[in-house]
This record gives structure tokens, sequence and C-alpha cells, in this order.
């Protein structure tokens, strides 16, 4: 039985499509709603989001980002026995995203399944693939975040549609005997679904309820901030930490007052705040693995950091993993 697993390898991917906050505000002028670049800034913190083009699904996305991850492990798919896809946009009712970007890795026969909880999905996921390599189910394991979604946006809504984007995020875990990830802390309160949700699904060949996004931003907001304080301080217990052992806090990146808030409570400068949500908007499952590549791949993030990852979505799910980068 293997003693840990750790991070050998992150990669992550964006459509080519970038949108602005202007790009939006005129998209929006022509359903007769206004908003501008200042008013999303000052709420949010995001500048940019991209959007995937037609006929683009989480799959390909999520392909992109493994075959960097895989890349920077020095591993082949061929290496990988165990694929856990985190996304809340699945490529189809069934099978999973997970089934499908195996056959697109060109490989066949290892365990492939999605974990839906939506913003926290990466969290989630990543929790199982300890689990299940600690266990000796696994030794190598593709972990992948990865959402569109643009398709789910109700571009008549500016509270919500100005917030999110699509993008995808991998990490490679593998068996070590070194400590990789030290704690995790996972939790889930349903009687919160009516605060993030999109109340639609398909019955009979068509689509009932409504199947786009929905959000009580200021219940959200407040839900979130609490949360994501008791989960980290659950996980640095659980390790035998204090936030004062934490380099780099990599959080959700839905709003940059959240994410402020959060390091304030933890007692963390600033500059130990890993933010890509500026340019990526909340990427939901992708946006926590899309934010530690960019720290990894821009030299903030070393080999041997301890990291924070946490994640709160609707659900209304939360948790925590801390790790040795």
């Amino acid at each position: 039985m293997t003693s840990y697993s750790r991070i050998t390898g992150t990669g992550s991917y964006l459509p080519p499509r970038r949108v602005t906050n202007d790009d939006l505000a005129k998209q929006l002028a022509s359903h007769g709603i206004e908003t501008s670049d200042q008013w999303i800034i000052e709420r949010t913190g995001i500048r940019a989001r991209h959007f995937a083009d037609p006929g683009v699904n989480s799959s390909d996305l999520g392909l992109e980002a493994a075959r960097k991850a895989l890349e920077a492990a020095g591993r082949t798919a061929s290496d990988v026995d165990l694929i856990i896809v985190a996304t809340s946009t699945p490529d189809m009712v069934f099978p999973s995203s997970a089934a499908i970007l195996q056959n697109k890795l060109g490989i066949a026969g290892c365990a492939a399944f999605d974990v839906q909880a939506v913003c926290s999905g990466f969290v989630y996921a990543l929790t199982v693939a300890d689990s299940l390599i600690r266990t000796g189910t696994a030794k190598c394991a593709l972990v992948v975040g990865t959402e569109v979604f643009s398709r789910i946006l109700d571009f008549n809504d500016r509270t919500t549609c100005v917030l999110f984007g699509d993008g995808a995020g991998a990490v490679v875990l593998e068996a070590s005997e070194e400590p990789g990830i030290l704690a995790s802390d996972l939790h889930a309160d349903g009687k919160h679904v009516g605060i993030l949700c999109v109340p639609g699904h398909v019955s009979g060949g068509e689509v009932l309820g409504t199947p786009l996004l929905h959000m009580d931003g200021q219940a959200v907001f407040k839900l979130a901030v609490r949360v994501l304080e008791e989960s980290a301080r659950t996980s640095l217990a659980k390790a035998g930490k204090t936030e004062a052992d934490i380099d780099w806090l990599i959080p959700h990146q839905a709003n940059i007052r959240i994410m402020e808030g959060t390091a304030k409570k933890l007692k963390m400068s600033r500059d130990k705040l890993i933010v890509t949500v500026h340019e990526h908007g909340n990427t939901s499952a992708a946006s926590i693995p899309l934010a530690l590549d960019d720290a990894v791949r821009s030299g903030k993030v070393k080999k041997g950091d301890t990291c924070m990852l946490e994640g709160v979505g609707g659900g209304f799910t939360w948790g925590s993993v801390l790790l040795n980068y």
C-alpha cells in the first residue's frame, strides 16, 4: 500500500476566443441591457474570459489540458490508470466526459468517471483520486476540471453572464513515498440548492425547467467566505499545520472579493493569493487547476511549496485540499 500521492505535472487550456468586458457590454446593449467594464471590475475583479466556439466540448478542452499535464509529468497517456473529470457541463447526458476523454487520449481499460460538484468539483475529484492511490487501486491518475459554462449562461442577466468563462485544467497525481496531498475536507448542504443552480433537465426529448444558470449572488457570497475559512482550517488541523505554514492560497476563482475575504480570515497577505479570475472569469471546476498551472508555469509555486486549494459551488458544496507541491 502506498503512503502518499503527489502532483507530478500540471496543465491548462483556454479556448482562443477571448471576450472582454467591453465585448460583453456591446452584446448586452443589443438586448437593451446596460453594463460596463468598470461596473464588472468593481463587483467581480473580472476583465475578460474565454468562450469556446460552437462544437467544442468539455472533453476537447480537457484533452488539451491533459496533454500538457502529462508532458509536464514526463508521462504518456498509456501510463494513466485512472481518469476523473470534474465538470458540470459534460459533452452529453452519458457516457461520462471522462470516458470520452479516455478515447481521445487513445487509451482503454482504466477506470474513468465524472465528478459533479460544480465549482468544488476539482477538490472533490482530487480527493477521490488521492484515496484510490493510497489504497493501491491506482498509481497514476489524470484529474481534470473542464467546463463550457458559456452554454448555460443567460445573456439577459447581467449579474451572472459576466461572471463565467470556459477552460480546462489538469494534474497528474502519482503514487509517491514523499508526502504530497497532506489532508482534505469535503462538505455539502442540499438545503442551499436554490441559490446557485441550473433548474432544468431533459425528459421525453424536451427540456423541462430552465436550462440556464440562476444565482443569488449575495447569499452565495455570505456562505462562501464562511465555509471556505472553516474548511481550510479543518484541513490544516488534520495535517497538524497552521495558516502560517501555507505558502500559497489557490482558491476557486469566483470573485475577487470572496478570494480576498478568505485570505484575510486566514491571516494571509494578498501576495500569497493566486489570482487568475481577472483574465479567466469563473471557470467552475476548471478554475483551481487553471490557477495552479498558471502559478507553476510562472514560477510562483515551486517544488516543496505548501498550497491550500479550496472551492465552493452549487449544491451547496465546498471543500479544501492541503498539499506539498
